[in-house]
């Protein structure tokens, strides 16, 4: 251990850590790495409006969320006699009804986030626009269509929601909640919603169409969620033989800002003393600790357990 480290607590050192990353993040090396994020934004926006133009609206099935409000006020404005050509209006829709949310998130989110989510809602306003929607389904089978219709759909969310982004509707009031509550998925919050949609469109439309549309909006969830890895929490174990761990613990809470447990232990097969430590991050950061890890000892033991459940005071980062 270097005198430096031995003359200041891991308090004042994790301190110090977390400002040099804070620095780094207000920097050019943080604008160029949100930039090169706006081309993965809109590469999203194309595959869920692929998703929609190609493979649900040819079903006449209807999604969730606010896109689900958009496409009944424009099927309602069609029933008054309102007709716009081949011109898809829902995405301008979407676009006027994603106003409400995208004030509300501007209080509570950060400004990159913001930033992109009207980026990612403004590439699929214009995708599903132009994008032309073909007269009858691509694939014979319905059902076969609206679970691949919820699968690219869900894909193309996830990508968004991977950037940091959001792709507008009730995602947006979920990264919210999330952000507060810091418990949930985004997937189950539009489930959620999705339902009380579709109960409101069972006295507008046949029973089927709900039923189709309903299993598309579950199909889209679930893709939606394995993609969005900032939302499945990942408990991370490594054993390591090192015997001074503590510039690796100070790099590790102060750049990813995450504690960590540790636990002094001997190798059985061995003999040898080791250190366990236990820590509870994203998926997301999984390749960020690994590296910092692997840096100070690349024989360490590393274990990932996917998906679990955790209560109590967990930071979310979702943006």
């Amino acid at each position: 251990m270097s005198d430096k480290l031995k003359e200041k607590s891991i308090e004042e050192l994790v301190v110090q850590e977390e400002e040099k990353m804070a620095r780094d993040d207000s920097g050019t090396k943080a604008a160029k790495k949100e930039g090169l994020k706006i081309p993965v934004i809109i590469l999203g926006a194309f595959i869920y409006s692929i998703g929609m133009n190609l493979f649900l609206r040819p079903l006449h099935l209807y999604s969730g969320g606010l896109m689900g409000f958009a496409q009944v006020i424009q099927e309602l404005l069609g029933r008054a006699g309102l007709h716009f050509g081949n011109f898809n209006i829902s995405g301008v829709l979407y676009y006027l009804l994603n106003v409400p949310g995208l004030i509300l998130a501007s209080k509570k989110m950060r400004k990159r986030f913001i930033v992109k989510t009207v980026l990612a809602v403004t590439a699929v306003t214009v995708f599903l626009s132009v994008i032309p929607i073909p007269v009858n389904p691509i694939m014979e089978d319905r059902l076969t269509n609206t679970i691949m219709a919820g699968l690219i759909c869900g894909a193309g969310v996830g990508v968004i929601l991977w950037t940091g982004a959001c792709d507008g509707g009730m995602s947006i009031i979920g990264m919210v909640i999330l952000s507060m509550r810091g418990k949930g998925s985004v997937g189950q919050i539009n489930t959620i919603t999705n339902v009380i949609l579709y109960a409101i469109m069972l006295f507008l439309f046949d029973i089927p169409t709900v039923i189709f549309s309903l299993i598309y909006s579950v199909f889209s969830s679930i893709a939606s969620d394995k993609i969005h890895t900032q939302n499945i929490c990942t408990q991370v174990t490594v054993i390591t033989k090192l015997k001074d761990t503590k510039p690796m613990e100070v790099e590790v809470m102060g750049r990813l800002n995450r504690g960590m447990t540790e636990i002094d232990a001997r190798g059985i097969f061995t003999g040898e003393p080791v250190r366990i430590f236990f820590i509870y991050i994203s998926k997301y950061e999984s390749s960020r600790l690994k590296a910092i890890i692997k840096n100070y000892d690349d024989k360490a033991f590393i274990v990932e357990n996917e998906g679990v459940r955790i209560d109590g005071n967990f930071l979310r980062k979702l943006t």
